[in-house]
């Protein structure tokens, strides 16, 4: 068994706990069965927020379950709602953002993430992101559209400014069509004039 590179969620993990602490915020764009939700509060502990977005009345319900159980019901706030809304439902800075794209896990396989939506709600999150902040996109291509979403996203953020923000593609060459990693770190100084 591999330890370092068990999983992109695993590594994806790993960015976010460099970066999300104790008292932070942070988003769940996917939140999916509640796996990224319920790491997320773990790491800002119970003085932190984390928001979830889910368009699946299911996905929320499978996440409220977890949240409740594991006692994280008064730090997650859950919305059923697109990713590209997150912008209309928090109004402070966050510490991370994590995408977990393609379809719900044991869900309807004909729902996915799309194109559009999904640059809209990268777009939402790198606003939201405080200087020094993350986001995690963990890219699946082998729904329907995903390699369509893949590149919309790709060439969208090749493109961001180069003095605001790296981005970085993690991909395993030894196995086929697994999933892949972005990342895209948030200048930590920032003025006026662009980096101090």
């Amino acid at each position: 068994m591999f330890n370092l590179f068990r999983s992109t969620v695993n590594i994806a993990h790993g960015y976010l706990k460099t970066v999300v602490k104790p008292g932070g915020v942070a988003v769940d764009a996917t939140v999916g069965n509640g796996s990224d939700t319920l790491f997320l509060a773990g790491l800002v502990g119970l003085n932190g927020r984390v928001y979830g977005f889910d368009i699946q009345p299911e996905a929320i319900r499978r996440t409220t379950e977890a949240v409740i159980e594991n006692g994280y019901s008064e730090l997650v706030k859950l919305f059923e709602q697109g990713h590209e809304n997150m912008g209309d439902f928090i109004n402070e800075p966050v510490d991370a953002v994590v995408f977990n794209l393609g379809y719900l896990p044991g869900g309807d396989h004909n729902i996915v993430t799309a194109p559009e939506t999904t640059l809209t709600g990268v777009i939402a999150g790198l606003n939201l992101l405080k200087p020094g902040g993350v986001m995690c996109i963990v890219m699946y291509t082998g729904h329907s559209g995903g390699p369509e979403e893949q590149e919309r996203l790709e060439s969208y953020l090749r493109h961001l400014d180069k003095k605001l923000y790296y981005v970085c593609k993690i991909d395993f060459l030894n196995r086929n069509k697994a999933p892949f990693l972005l990342v895209v770190e948030k200048a930590s100084e920032v003025s006026m004039g662009g980096l101090k």
